[in-house]
């Protein structure tokens, strides 16, 4: 990695000093980053509070579908978004550390804004069909498995080395910002108006668009050797496979969320248990990424040094137990503090996660790594989606959320006991020689 000049105003340190990391917002391109980030995950998180609402209540209203019935299709929307994610995967990783990162986040971004602007054309026209609905979130799909590789493999080339942990942090409180906003903003928007919540998006989109193109280009790292890119790909996933470290950190969330998400049944709970409408939703919904945010503040100033691996197989414990009450509860407020607690917890895991993949991982390789985790995050969410709408179908949404929370609590002792690389990590400090390929 080139080394990265001090900000402007920062004054170099004499070498037999001790500096303290400056901030990574004093990094100009790290800042134009950061509002992309923010701005791009604020539009998708309104407009996909808003499908699943819309998808729910065309099931129940325009095809006449009972609860179980409307949860399972809730269920498919994640099948059809995760599909496109598994195919795509190898390939965006590839084109992460083949290609410009900053275009490859922008072409993404502008298929997410063509998609609000068919949205937004047809909830006017009153036009949605569910046909309509899976298609356009199957494409959204698309979007999201290119933009992951991209996004994260920028960052690490904007700011040095010492600071990438602060900034990994303040990048999550981006996204978790972000997603406490937007889902609120988009229940918010659509109760007043409709078709609104998709131009609202389109605009975000199009300013992240452009503040992504104000960051230095990202170059992908230099090779001596070109290989076949089907071979390229493929590096990502046995890099993966043969460090033990990094695949138990991947797939410990992977099968933990698999297991307790109940994200997909939100639209259930709230129009159906809770009975809150699209307006209940957005709160719902934003709810765990408000407790993300403020773990995410926490990391940013006093990030966590020591013990690292038992504390996020702790906060794993903790969403598990978290989603368990929340299958249970029939208050509204409860269930908000509970949502609250659990981004909290996955929040915590997350930076723990992240942080040790990226710094655990060699740059040429960080795009197609990047690409993995973020295919095992995806599939965790959306394969979750199917897994709580399925057992929703069969056994009604609280069960289907109780059990799946008891699913995570076990697969994190589990995890524990099968990679104990896991428990022994102490600090962020890399676990094992990574070997360029």
């Amino acid at each position: 990695m080139a080394t990265i000049p001090p900000p402007e105003g920062v004054e170099p340190v004499m070498p037999d000093a001790t500096p303290k990391a400056p901030s990574p917002l004093s990094f100009p391109d790290y800042r134009y980053f950061w509002f992309a980030r923010f701005t791009a995950v604020m539009a998708t998180m309104a407009m996909v509070v808003v499908i699943g609402y819309q998808l729910y209540d065309t099931a129940r209203t325009d095809y006449g579908m009972s609860i179980r019935e409307a949860s399972f299709q809730l269920g498919l929307l994640g099948l059809v978004q995760f599909v496109p994610l598994a195919i795509l995967t190898p390939v965006a990783g590839w084109v992460a550390d083949r290609f410009e990162r900053r275009r490859v986040a922008i072409f993404a971004n502008m298929i997410d804004l063509v998609i609000a602007v068919l949205l937004g054309w047809f909830t006017w026209i009153d036009g949605l069909t569910l046909p309509l609905l899976f298609s356009l979130a199957a494409l959204h799909g698309v979007a999201r498995v290119f933009v992951g590789p991209a996004m994260s493999a920028i960052a690490p080339n904007i700011v040095p080395p010492a600071v990438l942990p602060r900034a990994i942090a303040m990048s999550s409180i981006a996204w978790q910002s972000a997603s406490v906003v937007g889902p609120a903003a988009g229940g918010l928007i659509y109760a007043a108006h409709p078709a609104s919540v998709y131009v609202f998006a389109a605009i975000l989109l199009a300013v992240s668009a452009f503040t992504i193109g104000r960051v230095r280009p990202v170059l992908p790292p230099p090779t001596e050797v070109r290989r076949h890119p089907l071979r390229e790909m493929a590096d990502g996933l046995q890099f993966t496979w043969r460090e033990r470290f990094l695949l138990g950190t991947i797939t410990l969330d992977l099968f933990a969320v698999i297991l307790s998400g109940a994200t997909a049944l939100l639209p259930v709970f709230a129009r159906d248990i809770l009975q809150t409408g699209s307006e209940g939703l957005g709160f719902l919904r934003a709810a765990p990424a408000l407790g993300a945010a403020v773990v995410a503040l926490g990391l940013a100033f006093r990030p966590i040094e020591r013990n690292v691996g038992v504390k996020m197989l702790w906060a794993v414990a903790v969403f598990g137990a978290g989603t368990v009450v929340f299958g249970f509860s029939t208050n509204f407020f409860l269930s908000l503090g509970l949502l609250v607690l659990m981004g909290a917890a996955d929040m915590f895991s997350v930076f723990v996660r992240g942080t040790l993949i990226q710094l655990n991982t060699p740059d040429q390789m960080r795009g197609r790594v990047s690409a993995v985790s973020g295919l095992a995050i995806s599939a965790s969410n959306e394969l979750g989606e199917m897994r709580a709408g399925t057992m929703a179908a069969f056994m009604g949404p609280v069960g289907a959320v109780v059990i799946g929370g008891a699913g995570a609590i076990a697969v994190t002792a589990l995890w524990a006991w099968l990679f104990p690389e896991l428990r022994r990590a102490r600090t962020f400090a890399p676990q094992f020689k990574a070997e360029s390929t």
